[in-house]
């Protein structure tokens, strides 16, 4: 009766062994899926920053070069970097450029642009040309520095 229950005893350890291991394996294969995952996403967040960046530094040449004006280039630059939830880290090295977006941001563009009465265009016309006359130099020494932007590490 001792040799069964030594039997019995030994199978039962052996099951619970086998069981435990494969319950280990599985949990194995999940953190490698995880850790996959995990990279994955980050190398997915790290191309959609690189190309925002990009964009930028794209923006900020052609306004250099003249092949974007200032209103457009300071309008995309900003909305960018918001997109990004980099605008309070950057407003401060850049402030002509949010300086003039800060006038520039809720002027209305194409279809509710032409819905405005002629007036009304010509005072934000106005108020884009003032704001743009008195910032330009700041501007395009901005867009210069925007030209080689790398942001500077968070952590």
């Amino acid at each position: 009766m001792t040799t069964a229950l030594i039997v019995i005893g030994f199978l039962l350890i052996t099951a619970l062994v086998g069981y435990a291991t494969a319950l280990l394996l599985q949990l194995r294969k999940q953190s490698t899926q995880k850790k996959k995952h995990q990279q994955e996403l980050k190398d997915i967040n790290q191309a959609r920053l690189d190309e925002h960046l990009n964009s930028i530094r794209y923006i900020a040449t052609a306004m250099l070069e003249d092949r974007c004006e200032l209103s457009e280039g300071v309008m995309r630059i900003a909305k960018l970097f918001n997109i990004l939830s980099m605008s309070e880290q950057v407003e401060t090295q850049y402030p002509a450029i949010f300086k003039h977006f800060s006038v520039i941001q809720a002027h209305p563009i194409m279809a509710q642009r032409k819905k405005l009465q002629k007036q009304q265009r010509m005072k934000l016309d106005f108020a884009r040309m003032r704001s743009e006359a008195g910032l330009e130099a700041d501007i395009l020494e901005e867009a210069k520095q925007l030209s080689s932007f790398t942001p500077s590490p968070l952590h």
